[in-house]
This record gives C-alpha cells, sequence and structure tokens, in this order.
C-alpha cells in the first residue's frame, strides 16, 4: 500500500492536485487515475494484476535476422556448420554479439556450438544493455513469453522471483519492446539446444558500476555449472578496421583477465588512444562488468577467445568506420587450484628480455655476447625449456624463431633463439641497429609437448599446436589465435597449409600427428604481453 500512495502522490503532483482532493473528488477521471497506479505499480512488482500475459513480440525479425521460419534456420545451418570441433568442455558463460546476422551470427554460433546441445539448464540468463531506453539498475521481462519466428520461448518463474526480492531489479516491460540485444540470442538457443528451455531477460541501464556490483551480487549464487550465463555486447563501435581490431584486442584482453578493476581501466584507456571515433570500446560493457564482478573471485574461472570478426569483414560493411564481434567462453576447471599455471617471477622475465636484447645488439656490434653467472642465477633461469623468441617492429613481425625443447639452461635457449629471430629467420633479412629501437622482444617459454588424439582436446587460445606428418612440420604459438581471430578450423587448417607445407586439411587425417603445447608469454612494451619497456 506504501507503494502505491507514494505513486499517487506522484501522479497528483504532475495533475498539480493535492493527494487529499484526490481521494475526496469522486470523478471518473479520478478513479481512472488509482486504477491506472494499481496496475503499474502491481506490474513494477512482478504481480500480473489481473491481466491476461502478453506475449514479448519480435522486434527486429525481418530485419536484424529472417522472420521466415525456414530462411532463418537455412542461415543458421551455414553458421553454424562453418564451426568444427567444439569443446570437451561445457562452458558456464558466454560472451556473444547482438548484432544482424550477417554482421554477427558467425561469430555468435561459434559460442553457442560450444553448448552441449542435451544439456537441461535449470536457468537461462540472457543479460544484455539497454540501448533504446534509458534508466537505471535492471529490468526483467515477466509478462509473458518471448516469441521469434521459431516458436515461444517461455520467460522462467525465477524472475519473478528476483523482482519481488531485489529493489534493483524491476519488470519494466518498457525497455523491453523494441530492444535486440536480447532478443537475437533467442534463435540461436531455440537452433542447438534439443530438449526445451525458459531463459531470465535481464536488461541493464545507465552508467553505473554500483548497477553491475548490486546485480552481481545476486546473480552469484546462480552461477554454477547447471546454469547458463549469456552476455549479450558488441565491442568497438565505429572506428575503422585496423584500430578496431587493435581496440577490440586489448579489450578482450582485459576481459579474460578476470580483472573488473583491470577492465574498466582498459576502457578509459581506449577512449585516450583511438580518440573520438571510438564511440564506446564495449556497448555491453555493464553486464560484462556484472560477469566480472560475478568470477573475479572464484577459482578456476578461465576465459577463453573463441572468435572475432568485426561488420568490416562483411560483404555488407564498411571498413571505414566497423561494429567489433568477439565471442569469449567461461569455463570453471574444478581442480585448478592443484595445477597452477606455470609461471616466471617478473625479475627472471626481466633478465630474459635484457639478455636477448643485449645479445642481438652485441652481436651487430661484433662485440662478446653477454654471459650470465650461473651462480648468481635463479633456478628458473637453469631449468631445460623450450623457447621461442619473436620480434615486431611497429607491431609488424620482423622475425621468429624457437624450438619445442632443449637440453641447455633456458637462459642459454632464450639467447641462442634471439640471435636466429634477428639474423637467421629466412622470411626477412636481418636486423640491423638502427631498427632495434623500433624492435619489440617478445619471449615464449614453452611446456612439453602433448600428443592429442581429438580437436576436442584443443583450446583455441590457450594451447599451441604442432602439426608433423612425415617429414613435414608445423607449428603455431598460442597468441596467434588471438593475433589473428581464425577459429579452430582456420588455425589448424593455416598452420598445417602454411607452416607444414601439407594441405588443408591434412591435420584431419589419421597418419598426422597433432600435439599441444602451452606457452607463457611475456614481452617489452609494444608487445602483446608487455613486462619492461623497450631498452637498448
Amino acid at each position: 500500500m506504501a507503494g502505491f500512495l507514494r505513486s499517487l502522490a506522484y501522479i497528483c503532483k504532475y495533475m498539480k492536485i493535492t493527494l487529499k482532493s484526490a481521494f475526496m473528488k469522486r470523478s471518473v477521471k479520478v478513479f481512472c487515475t488509482l486504477a491506472l497506479m494499481w496496475t503499474v505499480v502491481a506490474s513494477a512488482h512482478g504481480q500480473p494484476a489481473g491481466k491476461e500475459k502478453v506475449n514479448r513480440t519480435p522486434a527486429v525479425a525481418g530485419s536484424f535476422y529472417p522472420a521466415s521460419p525456414v530462411e532463418l534456420r537455412h542461415m543458421l545451418d551455414g553458421y553454424f556448420q562453418k564451426e568444427s570441433g567444439g569443446s570437451s568442455e561445457d562452458p558456464v558463460a558466454l560472451i556473444v554479439p547482438h548484432a544482424g546476422y550477417v554482421f554477427s551470427g558467425e561469430v555468435a554460433a561459434a559460442g553457442f556450438r560450444m553448448i552441449d546441445r542435451d544439456k537441461v539448464y535449470k536457468h537461462i540468463f540472457i543479460i544484455g544493455p539497454a540501448h533504446r531506453t534509458y534508466f537505471n539498475g535492471a529490468a526483467l521481462y515477466t509478462q509473458g513469453d518471448f516469441i521469434t519466428p521459431l516458436g515461444h520461448v517461455p520467460v522462467d518463474p525465477l524472475a519473478n522471483e528476483l523482482v519481488q526480492q531485489h529493489k534493483l531489479i524491476t519488470s519494466n516491460s518498457l525497455p523491453h519492446k523494441q530492444e535486440h540485444c536480447i532478443e537475437v540470442q533467442l534463435p540461436f538457443l531455440q537452433y542447438w539446444l534439443r530438449k526445451p528451455f525458459s531463459f531470465i531477460p535481464i536488461l541493464v541501464g545507465g552508467e553505473s558500476e554500483q548497477t553491475a556490483e548490486v546485480l552481481a551480487k545476486v546473480l552469484a549464487p546462480y552461477f554454477t555449472p547447471e546454469n547458463l550465463f549469456i552476455i549479450s555486447a558488441d565491442f568497438s563501435h565505429y572506428p575503422s578496421m585496423e584500430n578496431a581490431i587493435k581496440a577490440d584486442k586489448i579489450t578482450g584482453d582485459a576481459i579474460i583477465s578476470n580483472n573488473p578493476a583491470l577492465f574498466l581501466k582498459t576502457l578509459r584507456l581506449n577512449g585516450e588512444m583511438f580518440g573520438p571515433e571510438l564511440v564506446t570500446s564495449i556497448c555491453g560493457w555493464l553486464p560484462a562488468l556484472t560477469l566480472l564482478k560475478i568470477t573475479e573471485k572464484i577459482p578456476g574461472t578461465e576465459y577463453r577467445k573463441i572468435m572475432y570478426r568485426n561488420s568490416g569483414h562483411s560483404t555488407y560493411g564498411d571498413k571505414k568506420k566497423v561494429v567489433g564481434y568477439q565471442t569469449i567462453a567461461v569455463f570453471r576447471q574444478a581442480n585448478a587450484e592443484k595445477t597452477p599455471d606455470f609461471d616466471l617471477p617478473a625479475s627472471d622475465k626481466l633478465q630474459l628480455l635484457k639478455l636477448a636484447r643485449s645479445s642481438i645488439i652485441a652481436s651487430l656490434n661484433h662485440a662478446n655476447l653477454p654471459r650470465m653467472p650461473e651462480k648468481s642465477l635463479h633456478s628458473n633461469l637453469t631449468m631445460e625449456a623450450g623457447a621461442f623468441v619473436t620480434l615486431r617492429k611497429k607491431g609488424e613481425l620482423r622475425g621468429c624463431i624457437g624450438n619445442f625443447s632443449s637440453q641447455d639452461p633456458l637462459c642459454q635457449t632464450v639467447q641462442e633463439m634471439a640471435l636466429a629471430a634477428a639474423f637467421r629467420d629466412t622470411r626477412f633479412s636481418p636486423v640491423t641497429l638502427r631498427e632495434m629501437d623500433q624492435i619489440d622482444i617478445e619471449i615464449s617459454v614453452l611446456t612439453p609437448l602433448k600428443r592429442i588424439r581429438s580437436i576436442s582436446e584443443f583450446r583455441l587460445g590457450k594451447d599451441g599446436i604442432y602439426i608433423r606428418k612425415g617429414s613435414r612440420s608445423g607449428t603455431f604459438l598460442p597468441q596467434v589465435a588471438e593475433e589473428t581471430g581464425w577459429t579452430t578450423e582456420e588455425f589448424l587448417g593455416h598452420c598445417s597449409r602454411d607452416k607444414a607445407g601439407l594441405g588443408w586439411e591434412s591435420w584431419k587425417e589419421k597418419d598426422t600427428e597433432l600435439y599441444t603445447y602451452q606457452a607463457l608469454i611475456f614481452g617489452e612494451a609494444g608487445s602483446p604481453a608487455t613486462v619492461v619497456k623497450r631498452g637498448k
């Protein structure tokens, strides 16, 4: 009743009458106002107020995707068939784009096909940014089902419970009426999941980080393997294609760090770096921040980049002003705390980078190569390990040589690979002394090779691949996936054809051996994994 009186007082103020006179008047207008306000208040708290269910009809069918069920299924067939392999693990969350399917459909499908098709989820949350209506907080649609050309999708009863229990969350249907970011995700789920499902549609409005903080606390108890979170977000808006690729990689890197503070800092730095042409780094930054707030303290949470494209890659797109699309999957590793990733202290990384640079410069000056006294070395630097050294000049590859294993100390391997990358990479002319101020050095320390029997064991963006057939072999480091935005099939196809000199699909053949490995990657300023500034 108190909420009703507050709402009535607001209407009275708007109509320039007092609350007392509103109760004393007997006009039809006042009674109509009372009835209207009762409906609004009841609706805001998730109550039907005696009304029949009102289904949410499609707002962008026929524009963002085909309105015809036959045409829509045919389009989805094409997107899902382009992706191969999938994952042996089941993601607990996906970040997927929400643009027109001709621009971002393939990228979205790359994420959805990672889901177990036969799994029955207890709750599916789809969280997206409000584009057309400004409000603060979270708005859920609880008035009825969502309808798409592929049929009805029921709204989970949990949605109404969340509205009842939390002040931040309302059952305001207005923001949902013309919004596309949730609607466009449903056909992917309807196509891919074999079992019926319901979902919870959440639109996030405003610009307050506090909204993400509170919403994360509300939803954190549901972040379990029996549920699925889908974050609807497009990345960079309207920079050139070249700058979009750079900005989207930086933003994606911040997200997979699982660090909300770094993510927010990255958004600010992107604005400074790319200027006014970058309207936003990610239009779903509040939903993404909500997910990061949920996962940052959960042991074993791992974010992986799955696929990247932007509208410039589409035949319908303009390369001068583009929008970025990226799919990122989130996994929970139950035993992650027992098997921490290999790492080196920052001091060891610094020593190796200095050794690599000073060795190249010494060779250019025809001086003696620097030596590291074994007695003063940390045990990490004397262990036997494979390593690659990559040189980049103004962001472009200038040389890369390495080996998978070595019986020499790591420091010696790094020194030898640095010299090989500078002077013996036959794809490039030898590095000159004049160039050294423009060259950044990156080192990848490798784990031992692991033979895999199925491509489902390969993790794009996490694993490097080594392909061998007969006397031919080739490899791609893990970071190549992020730098190129390739799918798993493209990653393996390019490695097979371009690095091993085999056919595009030779990696699928029975007599081809596939090995994976991981890399600890660190480098100087300007390289993807920065720990130190470029030095002479």
